[in-house]
């Protein structure tokens, strides 16, 4: 465990919305901070606040590439690994594109990791990783088998997180992330998250559609409990959080139709005629599982992790920065 008080940070898929983020968390603290994207999802306007910044590198680059990733780790003391193609949808309708990302990219970036001898490999996994088990609220070692090509993925990256660790002795440590949201979410594309897609519709007078019957409940994250729990786990000297995974939530879970209470509510304040726009229901999404819940147990034992932001707190932040930075 290193004792440096300034750190190199590799950060992929740093100009995305979690990326950005943690970029400019770790640069705010004063750290090094090297940016490796290839904007197939990221922005270069989330970088704004960074790009300048003498401690920030951005390189631009493909993590299907190992030189790629090679020259982004090099000298790094942790790597924070964000890169991927999200989203089931998109996974269930082009498969292949989803696995040369998030599986055979993310095995190069183990691969350079390992070979520059980084201290540490923290990555995105995802709640996805719990499948068609109906066990609530989820815990990390009860799993069911994946509902989708994404979710598949995604639970290859932790088994071969733990093979580098027991192998190659690589410390790795896994967050499943459950339903992040908040500042930089991308409200547009056909991959959209449902918080920023439903905002902006809101703030056009449009109907939002949800998939079923708006009972289907999800455990929303805001974004500074996220970058908190990667925080922890780059930090943690803890012996017992190294090898293994954790969920990243909040703990709670809200139904769609309450969600959109929230946003209606958030977003009236700016605007008195959204509180009169109307929901449309649609048909339920393949691959979509009904419930999710997590225990974050695990994090608060060990990692101390301690989110700060409920739904409805995050919900008010990131509506008033879309009012912000969108209208």
């Amino acid at each position: 465990m290193s004792t440096k008080e300034v750190y190199k940070i590799t950060i992929t898929g740093g100009a995305g919305f979690i990326g950005s983020n943690l970029c400019e968390h770790f640069i705010a603290k004063g750290h090094q901070v090297v940016c490796l994207d290839n904007f197939a999802t990221g922005h270069r306007h989330n970088l704004n606040a960074v790009i300048q910044h003498p401690n920030f590198t951005l390189i631009e680059g493909d993590i299907r590439n190992l030189n790629d990733c090679k020259k982004a780790v090099q000298n790094a003391d942790y790597v924070l690994h964000q890169a991927a193609l999200g989203s089931v949808p998109r996974s269930i309708n082009d498969p292949i594109t989803s696995n040369e990302v998030n599986v055979s990219g993310f095995l190069n970036m183990l691969v350079a990791a390992r070979d520059a001898q980084v201290e540490r490999f923290i990555y995105a996994a995802s709640s996805s990783t719990y499948g068609d088990s109906e066990s609530l609220p989820k815990v990390e070692h009860v799993i069911g088998k994946p509902l989708s090509p994404y979710a598949i993925t995604k639970y290859v990256n932790e088994l071969y997180a733990d093979i580098f660790y027991k192998v190659y002795g690589l410390e790795t440590i896994g967050l499943r992330y459950f339903n992040v949201f908040g500042r930089k979410q991308d409200p547009n594309g056909a991959y959209a998250a449902v918080i920023p897609k439903f905002v902006m519709q809101f703030m056009k007078h449009e109907s939002p559609i949800i998939n079923g019957d708006g009972n289907y409940s999800r455990d929303f994250t805001y974004i500074d409990n996220i970058v908190q729990i990667n925080e922890r786990a780059m930090l943690t000297q803890n012996p017992q959080a190294v090898n293994t995974v954790f969920n990243a939530a909040f703990g709670d879970r809200t139904t769609l139709n309450d969600l959109v209470g929230y946003l209606k509510s958030a977003l009236s304040s700016f605007d008195a005629k959204i509180a009169e726009v109307e929901v449309v229901y649609g048909p339920n999404r393949a691959g979509d599982i009904p419930h999710s819940l997590a225990s974050i147990d695990k994090a608060k034992e060990l990692l101390g992790y301690d989110p700060k932001f409920s739904l409805q707190e995050g919900v008010n932040q990131a509506v008033q920065w879309y009012w912000e930075n969108l209208k």
